[in-house]
């Protein structure tokens, strides 16, 4: 979640404090560590993200879940220059790995080390290509002061070479120097690796080989020069890091060790004398620093109360605006929260239908209107909850469409927040297709799915402004008592102008629905929208889930399970099992299948407009000719310009949510 620009965030206090502090430790000696087995209770290791210690070595990854990073760094700072004598280390680590691509056609991206500045951590949405070290807003600064040497498995066509490879990387997620690599070709393969570094000649140099022998046509050396003390700080963290996105790998660590050769701790006879100024010096800093820190967090805490406020009479603001636009309009009501309580029974446990991310849904029925309705309660203290409420009474109040689930009313009285919409007696789509309601007929779906087309037409093309919904999944296609869909959730929707393309709004949604580019830069468009609905016409399709979690028996994902099936001519064999024994047309299956790959294709430049999409499925034109082979992801991040907000992942299946 994006910060408000004007607050001073906890972590900068620590990290200007800890660098503070760096100036009452006047010495600071080489370094060096060696360890052949990782423990459990490792007391030179620090982990973060995904890594975990497991069976002496270190897992960097959960390979169960697409878009994971994971580090391990060193405990201690490293020195890397003196800025008294202008020496520069010399340093040597080695460390052994192993990538496991799991026999997968598609597997990524890659394991790294690095050194960074002091206080380094794990940049928001870095996974995939960015390895862990990077994103759409510093993939190529020399603010950086980062310097990599990436194993990447992965090719990105923005910024890689168009293979494989084992690259130098200076301050930039491009690689400075390169050479090929193959990671399927030594997979489950135990790698040796040796970095090291020549202060003299100023080269940084790689070499590696494999446990069981490297390939004699590979090259495995590979050096750089440059000057550490110009783009590293005087001194650095040291880790390594892997990383997964779209597709995955398994990274482990076996052993790691590392030797440097600067001490900045020489304190000559001459300067004896100075030891009791240097003392005197070394308090009066330890009081200067404890009057800092007094006033950085009185700083902090002003900045927080005043932004608080600030977005306090912004949601104020926005409350009004919501009762003085609707009230004089004709179409949702307010309530008041007397009548909704009384509607559902004081919100009573039993008549709940669901729990989502920031509230609970409720069946009720309003006397007055004669109408069964579901009220969905935002959770107290929920602010994202609250600017989710915000968003979705203005934007739907101004939408109508038969496949568009209708707001009946709105409620903000006694600091609740309360949503009310026309009752589905069919519940959600995804209770019908993996929940334990009877299956639905082969005509119920096509038509399911031909609605949802249509809501997305009118959403994309038909309205004075372009609507991306952002989080099309089968759960939030409601079904009213006919089986007619009706879209609903539009918590994380977007205006934007029909002429715009896409637009950085920040990485929401649920994974497995997401399109790789939206993933990657955190633009929405209608393309990531049309992807979300190719997931969920081969979830119609296959009664197959398509989440973040892979496929046990083959590491895949739906898309590219059903894609497999299509290039082997067996594409009927993806139906849901449910259906074979009843009434179906092979050409639906078949047409709705292909339009749900089409739309999911990798590449947002082949995907169909969702226009494109009904006339395929209605069979006014001819279905698409697609490749055997699912194609790689292909996507381009922003220029550094055009972020605007740091899109976020987080590990659960609610992105942003």
């Amino acid at each position: 979640m994006a910060t408000s620009s004007n607050a001073f965030p906890i972590s900068n206090h620590l990290l200007f404090i800890l660098f503070l502090l760096s100036f009452l430790t006047p010495t600071i000696d080489s370094i060096s560590f060696k360890i052949d087995r990782f423990k459990t209770n490792e007391s030179n290791t620090v982990y973060q993200g995904d890594a975990i210690p497991s069976v002496g070595a270190i897992e960097l990854n959960n390979v169960d879940y697409l878009c994971r990073v994971g580090w391990v760094i060193y405990k201690d700072i490293v020195p890397i220059w003196d800025s008294k004598t202008g020496q520069t280390t010399d340093f040597t680590t080695h460390f052994t790995f192993l990538i496991d691509t799991r026999n997968a056609q598609n597997y990524g991206h890659g394991i790294a080390f690095f050194l960074a500045p002091i206080g380094f951590q794990i940049p928001p949405n870095s996974a995939g290509g960015f390895l862990g070290l990077y994103n759409t807003t510093n993939s190529d600064s020399t603010i950086n002061q980062i310097v990599h040497v990436e194993f990447d498995s992965f090719s990105n066509q923005e910024w890689d070479p168009p293979f494989e490879h084992v690259g130098i990387n200076v301050n930039s997620i491009a690689s400075s120097n390169y050479t090929r690599w193959n990671a399927s070709l030594h997979s489950e393969d135990i790698a040796d690796v040796w970095i090291s570094y020549n202060s003299s000649t100023k080269n940084l140099s790689v070499r590696w080989k494999y446990q069981n022998g490297s390939n004699s046509f590979e090259n495995s050396t590979l050096s750089y020069q440059i000057d550490l003390m110009k783009v590293l700080p005087q001194w650095a963290t040291i880790g390594l890091s892997a990383a997964t996105g779209m597709y995955v790998e398994r990274h482990t660590l076996f052993s790691w060790e590392f030797n440097s050769t600067l001490d900045i701790n020489q304190v000559s006879e001459d300067n004896g004398h100075k030891v009791e100024v240097i003392v005197g010096v070394t308090v009066s800093i330890g009081v200067s620093i404890l009057m800092a820190i007094v006033a950085f967090v009185v700083l902090w805490i002003l900045k927080q109360k005043k932004r608080k406020s600030e977005e306090e009479k912004a949601e104020e603001v926005n409350l009004t605006s919501i009762n003085d636009d609707l009230e004089r309009g004709a179409g949702p009501r307010r309530f008041s929260h007397k009548l909704l309580a009384i509607a559902t029974n004081n919100f009573s446990k039993e008549r709940k239908l669901g729990q989502g991310g920031f509230g609970a849904v409720y069946r009720g029925y309003i006397p007055d209107i004669d109408l069964a309705v579901a009220v969905k309660k935002i959770s107290r203290g929920s602010r994202q909850g609250r600017k989710e409420y915000i968003t979705e009474v203005k934007i739907i109040s101004r939408l109508r469409h038969r496949n568009l689930v209708q707001l009946i009313g709105w409620c903000h009285d006694k600091g609740e927040f309360l949503l009310v919409y026309e009752f589905m007696p069919n519940g959600s789509l995804d209770s019908h297709l993996f929940g334990k309601r009877p299956p639905l007929a082969w005509t119920v779906r096509y038509k399911i799915a031909l609605g949802l087309a249509s809501a997305l037409l009118y959403l994309h093309e038909e309205g004075e402004q372009c609507v991306v919904h952002r989080d099309i999944k089968s759960s939030n296609v409601m079904l009213d008592s006919s089986f007619n869909v009706k879209l609903g959730d539009f918590g994380l929707a977007r205006l934007m102008d029909h002429e715009l393309g896409a637009q950085t709004t920040g990485l929401v949604g649920t994974l497995g629905y997401l399109a790789p580019e939206y993933i990657s830069t955190g633009r929405a468009s209608k393309e990531s929208d049309v992807f979300s609905f190719g997931v969920v016409a081969l979830e119609i399709a296959t009664g197959r889930m398509s989440r973040n979690s892979m496929e046990m028996e083959s590491h895949k994902g739906l898309v590219e399970w059903v894609w497999d099936l299509h290039g082997n001519g067996k594409l009927l064999m993806g139906m849901d099992e449910k259906l074979v024994e009843s009434d179906y047309e092979k050409k639906q299956v078949e047409c709705l299948m292909v339009v749900g790959l089409w739309s999911a294709y990798p590449d947002p430049h082949i995907r169909p407009s969702i226009r494109q999409v009904i006339q395929v499925l209605n069979f006014e034109t001819t279905m698409p000719n697609l490749p055997s082979k699912m194609p790689i992801a292909v996507y381009h991040p922003p220029s550094t310009s055009m972020s605007s907000n740091e899109p976020v992942i987080t590990s659960s299946l609610d992105v942003g949510r």
